[in-house]
C-alpha cells in the first residue's frame, strides 16, 4: 500500500495542463478577462477491506451549486485560509467530519475550471487514522467509497452529452452502482487516472 502511495506522490509532482468543464466542447467560447475564485477539494483516499477507495459526497440538492451532483468534499477558498490545501481540508472537516491532522496530503493535481467560474484545485490525501464520518446537513446527503482502482482507470470512463444553455454539452462520466459520477468530479478523476497510467 505504502509503494502505491509513493507512486501517487512522485506522479502528482509532475507538471500537467489544466483541464476545465469545457475540454469536450472546444466550440464553447469564455468571456475575456473573466474572474475565477479559487477553491480545493480532496480527493481522501481510505483503506477498505477491498484495497484502497475514495470518499466521495452527494450533495444537497437544496444547494445552490451543483445540487445532488457526486462530488469530492471542498469549497471556495476563504480569506482564513492559506491556501486551496487549508481550504480543502477545512472544507472535508466540515463537510464530513474528517479531521485535517488525520489527512497526509500526497500532492495536487493542475487546477480545473468549473462552469460555476471556479478554479478549483484538487488535492489528493491519504486517510491514515479512522474517523467517524459526520455529514454536514443541508450540505451533504451521503457519504460513500467508490474503489480507487475503479476511478483511476481510463477503460472505465465514458463521454455523454446533454443540452445545456441552448447548447449540447459533452462530458465525461465514470458510473460506479447506483452513483452517476460525472461533470467536473469525473474530468478531475479523469485527469487522476491521465497522470497515473502515464
Amino acid at each position: 500500500m505504502r509503494s502505491t502511495l509513493d507512486h501517487f506522490r512522485e506522479a502528482l509532482t509532475q507538471t500537467g495542463v489544466g483541464s476545465s468543464d469545457f475540454d469536450l466542447n472546444p466550440d464553447t467560447v469564455l468571456p475575456a478577462g473573466r474572474v475565477l475564485r479559487p477553491a480545493g477539494v480532496l480527493a481522501p483516499i481510505i483503506e477498505t477491506d477491498r484495497g484502497l477507495g475514495l470518499l466521495l459526497t452527494k450533495r444537497s440538492a437544496a444547494l445552490k451549486h451543483h445540487p445532488g451532483q457526486i462530488a469530492f468534499p471542498g469549497g471556495k477558498q476563504d480569506k482564513g485560509d492559506v491556501d486551496v490545501i487549508a481550504a480543502a481540508l477545512r472544507e472535508a472537516h466540515e463537510e464530513i467530519g474528517l479531521p485535517p491532522d488525520h489527512v497526509e496530503v500526497l500532492g495536487t493535481l493542475p487546477s480545473h475550471e468549473t462552469v460555476t467560474s471556479f478554479d478549483v484545485t484538487p488535492v489528493i490525501g491519504f486517510v491514515h487514522r479512522p474517523f467517524n464520518i459526520l455529514p454536514e446537513p443541508g450540505e451533504v446527503d451521503e457519504v460513500f467509497t467508490v474503489p480507487l482502482d475503479h476511478v483511476l482507470n481510463r477503460d472505465n470512463y465514458l463521454v455523454q452529452s446533454r443540452r445545456w444553455r441552448g447548447q449540447m454539452r459533452h462530458y465525461f462520466v465514470v458510473p460506479f452502482g447506483p452513483y452517476y459520477i460525472w461533470g467536473a468530479t469525473a474530468r478531475m478523476l479523469r485527469a487522476w487516472s491521465e497522470i497515473i497510467q502515464k
